[in-house]
């Protein structure tokens, strides 16, 4: 692998850090100001809306989108320092780039799978950031860390499918510019395992679908929402299904690989953004008639957190270059490590800023508490650890069946 940066990465990378520096950091807490002001969590600030218009002018727009007919072409290698970028401010870059969670998976999703009238209706207005989107693969009543569990019933019925069922935490469902879902529901129960479901492209306003309740994020109410979603005789045309049927699983595995390093990155950059405030707090704050700063044990901290952020930063990145060299598949195994890895130094490095910080560090006067929470979040967000870490175990295990003289799932 190549540590050198291209050098077209090295020019979006400058120009998006000095739009971070110019626009992005000053806006916070004007967009803090307009949410209060609104009184309504899912409120979209005026000031994201002007930020947009200047990113597109910049040319930071679609960052992520790897087809150069959609966006900029960039490969794995050369977003993720992006990504990191725009992960320093979570809550305001990665929507003001139209690089945000879930509509990157969704467009990735439509421009794979989408019919020209999927693209034409609903690509088109994702990626000029007119509308949003969500993503239903979370049941509330199954352990949807399988995604075979899933229990939600697309019926054929002519030429329309027939949906029903309960979806929880579908990602922007409440964001007051979201208009379509894909959702993922089983059209087979009696096809094998991985080709009983299948992925149609829902509008949010189909009769039948009702936003029941919003769901917090330890007590935070998400901008963009993550409520439970009723499915009652919902009728989609047959041409709405994405691929073929049976085609759901195979979906839902391209979609999660990419969305998986790109929350991997955003994670990074929201710990680089912790160790800076742990830092400058311990310079400007002193205790007991010294520095914080100049404590022992703040000063392993703050080097563990460096030696940690690298080590995560050199395992992701090797993750990109895979994917890019040899594929998603055959870097599974790897994109399963950081989306475990990741989380849990962010989480570590978070935890010592918000000791740092003390009293202040748990309020809302600094972004620490909202960005651990969000940080926690992401252990279960796209699978949880432990099947990750099923997926690591058993690669490794697998390399030795062999020689033990066992075959796969021997004991």
């Amino acid at each position: 692998m190549d540590f050198e940066l291209t050098d077209r990465c090295k020019d979006y990378k400058e120009r998006l850090q000095g739009f971070m520096n110019e626009r992005i950091y000053p806006s916070e807490s004007l967009y803090a100001e307009q949410m209060r002001a609104s009184g309504n969590p899912n409120h979209h600030p005026a000031i994201l809306e002007e930020l947009k218009g200047e990113a597109r002018d910049r040319g930071l727009w679609n960052l992520f989108h790897p087809d150069p007919t959609w966006g900029p072409g960039l490969t794995n290698v050369e977003y993720a320092p992006l990504a990191e970028i725009m992960g320093r401010s979570p809550l305001i870059a990665p929507e003001a780039c139209n690089c945000s969670a879930p509509d990157t998976g969704n467009m990735e999703v439509l421009t794979l799978f989408g019919t020209d009238e999927h693209k034409e209706r609903w690509l088109r207005p994702l990626l000029a950031g007119e509308v949003r989107s969500a993503f239903g693969m979370t049941e509330p009543d199954v352990a949807s860390s399988d995604a075979t569990n899933i229990q939600m019933r697309m019926v054929r019925d002519g030429d329309e499918y027939v949906l029903n069922g309960r979806k929880w935490w579908s990602s922007n469902a409440l964001h007051p510019n979201c208009k379509v879902m894909i959702v993922m529901g089983k059209t087979d129960i009696e096809a094998p395992k991985h080709r009983q479901q299948s992925m149609m492209v829902v509008p949010i306003d189909t009769p039948g679908v009702t936003i029941v309740r919003p769901l917090s994020v330890f007590g935070y109410l998400d901008r963009e929402g993550h409520p439970e979603v009723r499915f009652e005789d919902v009728r989609v045309p047959v041409s709405d299904l994405l691929a073929g049927e049976g085609d759901g699983f195979m979906i839902s595995q391209a979609r999660l690989g990419p969305g998986r390093i790109h929350h991997c990155m955003r994670s990074i950059g929201a710990a680089e953004r912790a160790l800076e405030l742990l830092c400058r707090r311990a310079l400007e704050r002193s205790a007991f008639g010294k520095p914080i700063a100049d404590n022992a044990n703040v000063q392993d901290w703050i080097a563990e957190s460096r030696m940690e952020l690298e080590m995560v930063r050199l395992l992701t990145m090797k993750t990109a270059w895979l994917m890019d060299t040899v594929g998603n598949r055959l870097a599974r195994t790897e994109i399963a490590a950081i989306k475990v890895a990741a989380p849990h130094v962010a989480l570590k490095v978070l935890d010592r800023a918000i000791q740092i910080h003390g009293g202040g560090g748990l309020s809302g006067d600094f972004p620490l508490a909202e960005m651990w929470a969000h940080q926690r979040a992401l252990r279960i967000a796209d699978g949880p650890d432990a099947v990750h870490l099923r997926t690591i175990a058993r690669h490794e295990l697998g390399r030795y069946r062999d020689a033990v003289g066992l075959g796969e799932g021997g004991h």
